[in-house]
């Protein structure tokens, strides 16, 4: 049997959305019958991008519970009973075969329906420290894939599967594609090519960070590709093809961006991560302190550790980011060895691995 019901949920960012994505495309790939569902957060980005990728997608009125005092955080029970009840009438509709959450708010309330309901749900955790709604999650879903070592302290051991995040798969040879990716740009040839990535929406303080610096990377001999993200693109585009500098709101052709450079400076999400273990580049990683239990560092500490990436602490860039920066750039030795190593840590057939463990829940069904 092929005409499969496949319901996917996880959003909120594109960290969650994008491996959801990738799970689907394999997925249709073995299956071209089989029908799939979206569920998302309602006001958030999924709602645009998953019907780009040519999938139906229905919103969920929900959202994370804030961690200081707000007046938001009076709606919460309301937003949960309101998503468990119209999670139950998509389950009752759709009638999945397997539901896959990827985290985020969103796959809570419908990862926690399908289970109820028999229906097998595997759970894909991307970060070294699981968020609070996976971890409710686990005790219910038959299998959880991961990307990182000693899980076992939140999930069920027998349960986790390391496979790894899935990712673009036009990432994985890109050092053939540099001087074409370099004149895509119009970069220049005898230069240092640094990107600067801080997720879709932007980093505030990585944007402040290398608008303070612009002349001091002047000096370094480096241009820079600096994606500063949706909120501050009015505010940094003045900068644009000024010192050596492209600014961009968003960067759609990611492969091309990474293959150009030869040093990332980069946030520390978790699909993030596996992308640039991948792409095997120097990075500089500059973790977000206000995401959930402090992930982003963990996620960073985990690369740093096995000496394949460097971290620095957004409260130590003024002490810090000239001195460790102007170091990397001295040094083509240590720049080769982070490369190196961080290419090691890449597991390129996440999305496949992902797949298999989806279809032995599907045929045991």
């Amino acid at each position: 049997m092929s005409n499969y019901k496949i319901i996917l949920s996880g959003g909120g960012t594109g960290g969650h959305i994008y491996p959801a994505i990738a799970i689907a495309n394999e997925l249709k790939s073995r299956y071209p019958n089989a029908e799939f569902l979206f569920v998302g957060a309602k006001d958030r980005m999924e709602m645009e991008k998953v019907p780009q990728e040519g999938y139906d997608i229905k919103g969920l009125w929900i959202s994370g519970i804030q961690r200081s005092l707000t007046l938001k955080n009076l709606s919460f029970p309301f937003k949960v009973i309101s998503s468990l009840w119209k999670a139950r009438k998509i389950i009752k509709s759709f009638n999945p075969d397997i539901a896959i959450g990827t985290g985020g708010f969103a796959s809570g309330p419908l990862l926690y329906v399908a289970a109820s309901k028999k229906i097998p749900t595997l759970i894909q955790e991307q970060n070294s420290y699981p968020g609070i709604t996976n971890k409710l999650l686990a005790k219910k879903a038959r299998k959880i894939c991961v990307a990182y070592d000693d899980l076992e302290r939140f999930f069920p051991k027998k349960k986790i599967i390391k496979t790894g995040n899935p990712v673009r798969q036009d990432l994985l040879n890109i050092e053939a594609k540099m001087v074409e990716a370099k004149n895509h740009f119009n970069l220049k040839h005898g230069k240092y090519t640094l990107l600067v990535l801080g997720g879709s929406l932007g980093a505030r303080r990585i944007n402040e960070l290398i608008e303070k610096e612009l002349d001091f990377f002047d000096t370094q001999n480096v241009q820079i590709i600096w994606q500063c993200g949706k909120l501050y693109y009015q505010q940094y585009k003045i900068y644009n093809h000024t010192n050596n500098v492209q600014v961009y709101e968003f960067l759609n052709d990611m492969g091309s961006a990474y293959a150009a450079a030869d040093i990332i400076i980069s946030r520390a999400g978790a699909s993030s991560v596996s992308e640039l273990c991948i792409v095997g580049k120097p990075v500089i990683f500059i973790p977000s302190p206000n995401v959930a239990e402090d992930h982003q560092t963990k996620n960073a500490m985990a690369i740093v550790s096995a000496k394949a990436a460097m971290i620095i602490k957004e409260e130590d860039l003024e002490v810090d980011f000239k001195n460790k920066f102007s170091q990397l750039i001295a040094s083509q030795e240590k720049q080769k060895e982070l490369g190196e190593n961080i290419k090691q840590l890449a597991l390129v057939n996440a999305t496949k691995d992902i797949a298999d463990e989806v279809e032995k829940l599907l045929k045991k069904e």
